[in-house]
This record gives structure tokens, C-alpha cells and sequence, in this order.
């Protein structure tokens, strides 16, 4: 045992030697810490903490909400993740290899490792690989933005690692606390940054906005801790409580040293970070790809002069009123509050921009009289422009909101539309809790069928809904919005306002979006409008 000890702490001292050569002494004093923190030996003394505890449950909430986003509801397969939810066998690596990788990224922030990093690197790259890949995805789309804002304000690149913890680059996250976005802001917090945050618009969820806020709050930090692990930690739990650990480890401005003094979800806040760099770095070494939404994620930006509502847009230029939703968070009730003074951005697919400047007027002068009277905002009472599905002459259900369940997996457990569900339990942004009853309206003669749903796992949930009966369940009773209608080969859908081809594909087990795609000849999926009669071919279990 002291021969293998002796051989691990050689080869990180000579690891050391060759940092020291390339990045000078301030990496030495880094590589220091790695040394105490990280040895997989025993009888090595030192004054700091080597943390051993699991924390990952605080940031799989973080992980699964990146199911709470309309890109992965409308864009991927649900199906592929339900080996997601078996629990794995963990296959450890030794430690000297995460420390040779950590070190590998040329990172100003100090990539320390422990068991409580190795831990959340194991949570990444193991417990949740499906969702890590839709995070790698995402970071497509939100990375140049941020990276933009890091370099104005002259900050280190890798903080912008920081939203995977925060939000699992989820624009529409809401934790508990109420904060709010990408980057979680307070209200408080928000507000002395200058973000906006009204009735009609909430530009904590406005990447761009809440970006440039929060490296301006990372900066003020900054200039207060000097130490990147603290500035991180104080994001988290806010400089006063920093501040009382320091004072309660006798006034040391070090992280680990003072990490038993800090409230337990920030003691886990700087290894979360520490373990999403090690996955945005280093996810090929653990056989994991980016999982790209299927649709075209460039957009560009046009400034509203004027009040404009989602719907006007949607139903001119035939864009899903979800896809704009997506794109601009930042507008709580699908309302641009445009002024001519005060011109607000609405960011759309940018195939669209240049239709949306040939059609602007004819965009803004869309059924404006009802929804805009008097060229007023008026607050909506309820959804005036969703229908949604009759309920008279069904069974009404009571489901239980278990842990990892999102409102698309219910909607697709029960064979519903996600906007009924929405409408039924007034559910805004997905946003659902562990416990919440969610009424659920199903055809009375298959009651039976979805009320077993209460009792299932969520693997035989998946299972159980290949097997919906098909003889009534997709007929609409609302013949005048939407109907069924079958020959001898194929069923032919009419498309209600608030359809999507995901939505539509899910009332047919067996179904996918490019089913109907190719069998209708569609060249956009996004281009369905209300009327359109789909051709679809059945599929039996």
C-alpha cells in the first residue's frame, strides 16, 4: 500500500513539474490543492477539507427540468429515454484519471477534484446521459451568446458553465425560490441589474438580458472575493452568506476551508460546476453526442414598434405559436408590449424574416381589433384563442404528479394534448410539483384503462401507453375543430388550432412526426395550419 502511495503522489508531483513549466506558479498553487484534496491514499494530513458527501439529489431537479423546454418536448423521441429512468450500474474511474482531464482544460477557474466532484461528474455522465446530451445540444444555441457577454465584460469563459447547474439551459426554469431563467435570478437581484420584469414581460427569461445582468453580478463579486470558487458560491447563496462563512472559518478566503460553513446546496454548487466543465470538455471520453433539436435553431432578431401578440405572427407567417414561445421567454402572455419609443426584440427562425418584413402590416393588422381593442392591452381572461377539447361525456381522472414526471409525459401517458392538460389545471410553462392532483378528462369506456396509470412506475407508464385503445380515444367530439375520419388504409386527421405533428402523432401509437411528414409531403414539420387534413397510417402493436 505505501509503494502504490508513494507511486500516485511521484506522478502528480511530476504532473505538477510539467503545469509548473507551462502556466507558472499560480498553477502550482493549484495543482497544490488538487494534490491534498484528490490523493486516493490514506494517511495524508492536511489543512483542507476533503468533502465527501453526495449532493447530487440538489441538481437532478436541475437536470430533469431541461424536459420543462418545448425543445425537447416537441423535437425528441420520448421513447429513447426510458432506460433513462432503470438506475445504472456506476462504473467508477480511478481518480488520477478525472484529475489528468480536469487539468487538461485550460481553465482561470480552479477545477479542483474530490468524491463530491467525482460524485456530480458521475451523475452527468452516467445517471443522466440522455439528458446531459440534450444539455450538450442545447449549448449550441446558448454558448456564442454567452461567450459574447463573458468576453464584453472581460470575464473567464468557462463561467459559462455556470446555467448548466442553474437551469440545465432551460430559459423557462422557476426553482422553488422563484428565481427565474438561465442564469436563476431573484426578483431582487433581477431588478438592480435593470432587467425588466412586468405583467407582460420578464426579461429574467430573456437569455440575452439575463446574460448580460449576470456577468455584471459575477463581476461586482469579482471585485469583492477576488477568488473565482467564492464568486460562484455567492452567486449561489448570496454574499452574505459567504460572508458569514468566512467569518465563522476565522476569516480564510478559501472554498474548501470554509465548504462545512456553507448551506449544503452551495457546498454542492462549485463541485456541480467543477463536474459540468469536466463533461462539456471531456463527454466524448464517455461516449456521449450532442443531441441537436430537429429544426433550425438560427434565428435573428427584429425590433416591434407596436403591440403584437404571438398569435398574429403565427397565423400569417404559419409558425407554431410554441416555437415563438421557445425562441422569446421573455413574454409571459405571448404579448410583444412594443412602444414607439421603447421598441422591444422578438426573435424568430430566420427563413421567416424576410416574409415577416413583406408581410409586417398585414402581421400587425391581423384580427387586432379583438385582440387588441382600442389598441390596448388588455389582460387575457384565460386562453381566448386556444380550444380546447370538449370534456362534456367524459370521465374525469385524478392523476398524482410523481418525481420526473413533466406534463409531456403525462399528456402522452393519457393520449391528450399537452394544451388541454395545460387549460385543465391551469398549468403556465409546464411548471408542475411532486403530489399535485392534475384532472385529466378520458372517454368513460376506457376510465379502467388510464386510472391504473396512478399505480405504474414510470417504465411501465411508457409501456402502458403503446397500448391505448384505439376505437374512440382519437375521435374528437368536437366535430366542427377537429374529426377523424378512416377508409380502408388510412386515418385522416383534421388539425385543430393549437396542434402540433408531435402533439397529433402522439394520439397514434406507433406514429412519429416524420411519419406524417413523409406520407403527406410535407417539406416543413412546423407548417401545419387549422383544417389541414393529415394522412396517417395506423400502426398495431
Amino acid at each position: 500500500m505505501r509503494m502504490i502511495q508513494l507511486l500516485t503522489f511521484i506522478l502528480i508531483s511530476f504532473t505538477g513539474t510539467v503545469f509548473a513549466s507551462t502556466f507558472g506558479k499560480e498553477s502550482i498553487k493549484r495543482l497544490k490543492r488538487i494534490e491534498i484534496v484528490a490523493l486516493d491514499t490514506i494517511g495524508y494530513e492536511s489543512v483542507y477539507v476533503n468533502p465527501d458527501e453526495n449532493l447530487n439529489d440538489l441538481f437532478a431537479e436541475q437536470i430533469d427540468s431541461m424536459f420543462q423546454s418545448w425543445y425537447i418536448q416537441n423535437t425528441y423521441s420520448l421513447d429513447s429515454l426510458e432506460n433513462e429512468r432503470a438506475e445504472p450500474e456506476v462504473i467508477s474511474l480511478p481518480d488520477s484519471i478525472y484529475i489528468q482531464r480536469l487539468q487538461s482544460i485550460e481553465s482561470f477557474v480552479d477545477l479542483s477534484f474530490n468524491q463530491t466532484v467525482k460524485n456530480f461528474i458521475e451523475l452527468y455522465t452516467q445517471r443522466k446521459r440522455s439528458l446531459t446530451e440534450f444539455i450538450l445540444g442545447m449549448s449550441a444555441c446558448y454558448f456564442p451568446m454567452i461567450e459574447e457577454q463573458l468576453d464584453k465584460y472581460n470575464l473567464p469563459m468557462e463561467l459559462k458553465y455556470l446555467p448548466i447547474i442553474e437551469s440545465a439551459l432551460n430559459p423557462n426554469a422557476r426553482s422553488r425560490a422563484n428565481a427565474v431563467g438561465l442564469w436563476q435570478f431573484m426578483y431582487g437581484t433581477g431588478k438592480i441589474y435593470k432587467l425588466e420584469i412586468g405583467t407582460f414581460l420578464d426579461e429574467r427569461r430573456d437569455p440575452v438580458k439575463s446574460t448580460e445582468a449576470a456577468a455584471k453580478y459575477l463581476s461586482d463579486l469579482y471585485k469583492i472575493y477576488k477568488n473565482w470558487h467564492l464568486v460562484i458560491a455567492a452567486y449561489n447563496c448570496g454574499p452574505g452568506n459567504v460572508n458569514k462563512a468566512i467569518r465563522r472559518a476565522g476569516g480564510t478566503r478559501d472554498y474548501w476551508t470554509i465548504y462545512y460553513k456553507l448551506p449544503r446546496e452551495t457546498r454542492g454548487y462549485v463541485p456541480a460546476f467543477i463536474a459540468a466543465a469536466y463533461v462539456m470538455n471531456h463527454y466524448q471520453e464517455h461516449n456521449l453526442s450532442p443531441r441537436y433539436p430537429d429544426f433550425s435553431i438560427v434565428t435573428d432578431t427584429l425590433n416591434v414598434h407596436d403591440y403584437l401578440h404571438f398569435k398574429q405572427v403565427s397565423e400569417v407567417l404559419r409558425i407554431p405559436v410554441e416555437e415563438l414561445q421557445a425562441l422569446n421567454p421573455q413574454y409571459r402572455m405571448d404579448i410583444v408590449p412594443g412602444k414607439a419609443d421603447k421598441p422591444y426584440p422578438l426573435r424568430i427562425p430566420i427563413e421567416h424574416v424576410g416574409r415577416f418584413i413583406d408581410h409586417e402590416e398585414e402581421i400587425f393588422a391581423y384580427e387586432r381589433g379583438k385582440i387588441f381593442p382600442n389598441n390596448e392591452i388588455l389582460v387575457p381572461k384565460g386562453q381566448n384563442y386556444f380550444h380546447p377539447s370538449e370534456i362534456r361525456g367524459k370521465e374525469k381522472i385524478l392523476y398524482t404528479v410523481k418525481s420526473g414526471d413533466t406534463p409531456g409525459f403525462i399528456a402522452q401517458w393519457f393520449h391528450i394534448r399537452l394544451n388541454d392538460l395545460r387549460y385543465w389545471n391551469n398549468i403556465n410553462r409546464n411548471m408542475i410539483r411532486v403530489g399535485q392532483k392534475l384532472t385529466i378528462y378520458v372517454p368513460k369506456e376506457y376510465a379502467n384503462h388510464y386510472s391504473a396509470i396512478n399505480s405504474m412506475n414510470f417504465e411501465q407508464k411508457q409501456e402502458h401507453a403503446k397500448t391505448r385503445p384505439v376505437a374512440k380515444a382519437v375521435t374528437s367530439s368536437r366535430p366542427s375543430s377537429a374529426q377523424v375520419e378512416h377508409d380502408s388504409e388510412y386515418v385522416y386527421y383534421t388539425v385543430r388550432s393549437g396542434d402540433t405533428l408531435w402533439s397529433i402523432a402522439q394520439q397514434f401509437p406507433g406514429v412519429s412526426n416524420n411519419d406524417i411528414i413523409k406520407l403527406n409531403n410535407m417539406t416543413n414539420g412546423n407548417k401545419i395550419k387549422p383544417g389541414q387534413k393529415l394522412k396517417i397510417q395506423t400502426k398495431t402493436n
